[in-house]
């Protein structure tokens, strides 16, 4: 084997030439083989061998995806269905001493991103002494698209959730080939931001993926239902794949497979397809995953942002245009009133106030507020919830038409402080911001070092199963507050309880 190579899954790979700080990247990984022809909407299988050395330098393309959010871009690496490559940060050799190993999980609504974002960059991350991966995987309808046909061809009763079967292979890769890079299959955290989160909070609760994470963060997001939004099932996801292949004008898996990857992604565009409750990935919905003590059990590292709802604002979205009551009639029917409190519309600001907040607890705050809770009623393991406060100066245009200052902490915002990437946007950044990526990232460094965010010269970050829930607020001075809007919550809790029944036919094989 040559000097200056590796030897991994699938043959030999290059040493790329190490950055300044000694951080190594290995770009553009194959963790299983090309999704296409008759593997399309099929379990991942095994990486394809390759001749002499592989070089590392180049990213693999991103998952078939259009331009959905502003943030990212998919051109930056091209798009392919041939997708499902992972990237290495390391500042480690094999035999030296192992390193814990961070696996982290894009965001963009299971639509669009890639592991390649430049604002996943592991480098500095990796220069603190851990491993850093990050992965691509299936996304929209070539990810998620359950269909009757395709059941009955798996052998497993199920279809629908190949992007979350990505992420396994993933971390099962990870599991077998991570001591070559220096890292420890042994302590491995998964996380991930947004739809990112989601996947890892469905991680957490599949049987699927025991034994593959010691430790788990989540930012903005989990896959447990909001009052608007719930996970499908199996048959109900099975239905609308069929009506997507009648719209496709094809009726047979055959068909399906012989279609172009660009006409499935012009039949889908935007955000559609998602995780499923398929009976095998996730035997049940998460709320009952946990409370039956069926999740993974390991130390959590979750929250979101102050204004997740300027992202998600109802008067901006799927509401635009609605009388601010009406908007509560539709969500919450006969308990409108009751919604009121929590969302009061006595006043034209008191309105633009609540129609943010009703945003962002529809389509993130909720959803992660209740897997934390879910994890400290049923768990044991130690959870460190967060809220990201700070509001960095953006340049006017950021968001199109909308005033930067309105933005305060928004969707996403604090990803740059997770992995000390500061310099990747051109946000107008000071020394306070400088500070609080050192000190954020330095957290999420201990966590995944340790299952615990302190360390030496920090704020102390208590557990969240204290008493009164506390919570780190991440801001120019960081500090400890407690959970001031649980109430809200309960009410949001009680009108999905009053929505969902318990899953039928659910397979016990958790």
């Amino acid at each position: 084997m040559p000097n200056d190579a590796l030897r991994i899954e699938g043959g030999l790979v290059a040493r790329p030439t190490p950055r300044a700080n000694g951080v190594r990247c290995f770009k553009g990984l194959p963790f299983a083989a090309p999704p296409v022809g008759p593997l399309r909407w099929r379990p991942p299988a095994p990486v394809a061998l390759w001749a002499g050395v592989r070089s590392a330098d180049v990213f693999g393309p991103a998952s078939m995806q259009g331009i959905v959010f502003d943030d990212i871009d998919p051109t930056l690496t091209g798009v392919s269905e041939d997708c499902l490559y992972l990237n290495v940060w390391t500042p480690s050799e094999a035999g030296a001493e192992s390193l814990p190993v961070f696996v982290w999980i894009h965001g963009g609504g299971f639509a669009v991103g890639s592991g390649a974002e430049p604002r996943y960059d592991g480098g500095a991350l990796a220069a603190r002494g851990i491993v850093v991966v990050t992965v691509n995987h299936r996304l929209n309808a070539l990810g998620f698209l359950a269909h009757p046909d395709l059941t009955r061809e798996s052998g497993d009763g199920a279809s629908g959730n190949y992007g979350l079967l990505d992420l396994i292979a993933a971390l099962r890769w990870v599991a077998r080939n991570i001591a070559v890079f220096g890292g420890d299959p042994a302590k491995v955290t998964i996380g991930g931001e947004s739809a990112g989160s989601m996947a890892v909070s469905a991680l957490m609760a599949s049987p699927r993926a025991k034994g593959l994470f010691r430790a788990a963060i989540g930012e903005s997001g989990a896959l447990f239902a909001s009052p608007t939004r719930s996970v499908h099932d199996l048959k109900t996801a099975e239905a609308v794949g069929v009506e997507f292949a009648s719209k496709l004008g094809v009726s047979s898996l055959g068909g399906l497979r012989a279609l172009a990857p660009e006409a499935i992604l012009a039949a889908a565009p935007g955000v559609g397809f998602f995780p499923i409750i398929d009976s095998y990935v996730l035997p049940r919905p998460l709320s009952e995953s946990f409370a039956m003590a069926a999740s993974n059990d390991v130390p959590l590292l979750a929250g979101w942002n102050k204004d997740e709802g300027f992202n998600f604002d109802v008067g901006e979205g799927l509401f635009s245009g609605s009388p601010f009551e009406r908007i509560l009639e539709t969500v919450f029917g006969a308990r409108a009133a009751e919604a009121s409190a929590f969302y009061p519309c006595d006043s034209i600001d008191a309105r633009r106030a609540s129609a943010r907040r009703l945003g962002g607890d529809l389509v993130i705050v909720h959803s992660a507020w209740s897997w934390i809770e879910a994890q400290k009623a049923h768990g044991a393991s130690p959870i460190f919830r967060f809220r990201f406060d700070r509001a960095p100066l953006m340049p006017e245009g950021w968001f199109g038409s909308r005033p930067s200052a309105e933005a305060g902490a928004f969707h996403a915002g604090e990803l740059l402080y997770v992995f000390d990437n500061l310099s990747v946007f051109p946000w107008l950044t000071d020394e306070v911001d400088a500070r609080l990526a050192d000190l954020t990232s330095s957290y999420w460094v201990n966590f995944i070092k340790q299952g615990d965010p302190n360390g030496p010269s920090m704020p102390h970050w208590p557990n969240n199963r204290e008493a009164r829930s506390p919570l780190l607020v991440l801001d120019e001075r960081p500090r400890i507050e407690f959970e001031a809007d649980r109430a809200r919550h309960e009410f949001l809790s009680t009108v999905v309880r009053a929505r969902t029944q318990p899953s039928p036919g659910a397979r016990g094989d958790g």
